[in-house]
């Protein structure tokens, strides 16, 4: 592949910095990784390392406690297990083994017995995240995480029959899979809020989650379709860009650039709707609060997404990619 020249993103939010916990969570992480007998092999040792999930938590959650710190890296070092499966591994290519592992997923999420390590580290995770929590909030973190799983069976699906979504499809289907939206419900954890459901039927509130969502799905795309490309990997906004409109790859890289910047945009219009329909609503109090609360710290989410993929060397150095779908999780998903 030739060498491909990032664009220069223009990122209108300011960082918050770095959470002085992240090298304490990335200790806690890889000890809860044994503890629950999820045993890497060197090559996927090497690519979680590369990855940094503490890095990515740190930043967009840089005013955590160490607690929720550590409990929010967990849920992600065990969602890019997941990712990693899924993408690298067989069962993301063979729908009906993709439709058994995710069913068993949704079922332990729901309170089923697990059976394989990554059932039981899902329900250690589920347990101590979902306790505290009010009934509304864990209906909307289970919708969340249920959607953002059952979008590996759609890949598969779509991988087997050939066949490779429309631009507007992706987009959609992009909001769940970047698995955004279960991080945005575990903000109000550490945030310390709780949103009844009025103020999520917000349209505004809605618009904004959404462009926080498909800033994080493009700027991975972005970062990454070198690295999907070379496992010939077609569920990628560059490449639909691309295949789309019949341009070269920098083109497409080009114009994924401008996408990027017309959501920041978005995400900035969105908040000052929001602003206008609390008002309009004459929402007060705690609500109110909670809401501005969520319009500061989507900010810093967004850049903290930003700054990880240009620091990660998962995306940073696709060239290192190791790539043997022999060597991938399955065992965690085998009795």
């Amino acid at each position: 592949m030739s060498q491909i020249v990032l664009p220069v993103f223009h990122m209108p939010f300011q960082s918050a910095g770095c959470n002085p916990g992240m090298e304490e969570t990335k200790a806690a992480a890889w000890r809860w990784a044994e503890e629950n007998d999820l045993h890497l092999s060197p090559v996927a040792r090497k690519k979680m390392l590369r990855t940094r999930p503490e890095l990515w938590i740190s930043l967009i959650f840089p005013r955590a406690s160490q607690e929720d710190l550590d409990l929010f890296c967990q849920w992600l070092f065990w969602a890019f297990l997941v990712d990693d499966e899924f993408d690298d591994g067989p069962a993301g290519r063979d729908p009906r083994m993709c439709e058994e592992s995710i069913a068993r997923l949704v079922d332990v999420l729901d309170g089923e017995k697990p059976l394989v390590p990554m059932e039981h580290a899902l329900e250690g995770l589920r347990d101590r995240t979902c306790r505290d929590r009010s009934p509304a909030w864990n209906r909307q973190f289970r919708r969340d995480t249920a959607a953002w799983l059952w979008t590996y069976y759609a890949e598969a699906v779509e991988r087997a029959a050939g066949q490779v979504p429309s631009r507007a499809d992706f987009t959609r289907h992009r909001r769940d899979s970047v698995a955004m939206q279960p991080f945005l419900d575990l903000h109000e954890i550490t945030a310390g809020i709780d949103l009844p459901e009025s103020a999520r039927s917000l349209p505004a509130y809605i618009a904004l989650r959404t462009a926080v969502t498909d800033h994080s799905g493009l700027c991975n795309d972005i970062c990454s379709f070198e690295k999907e490309a070379v496992l010939g990997y077609e569920h990628n906004a560059v490449r639909l860009i691309q295949r789309d409109r019949r341009t070269t790859l920098q083109e497409a890289v080009d114009e994924a650039g401008i996408q990027l910047a017309r959501i920041a945009e978005r995400v900035q219009r969105a908040e000052r709707e929001l602003v206008e329909e609390i008002a309009a609503a004459g929402i007060e109090g705690p609500t109110r609060a909670a809401l501005e609360c969520c319009v500061r710290d989507y900010r810093g989410l967004v850049r903290g997404d930003f700054d990880y993929h240009a620091r990660a060397e998962r995306y940073t150095r696709p060239d290192l990619v190791e790539v043997d779908r022999r060597d991938t999780l399955s065992r965690h998903f085998a009795a």
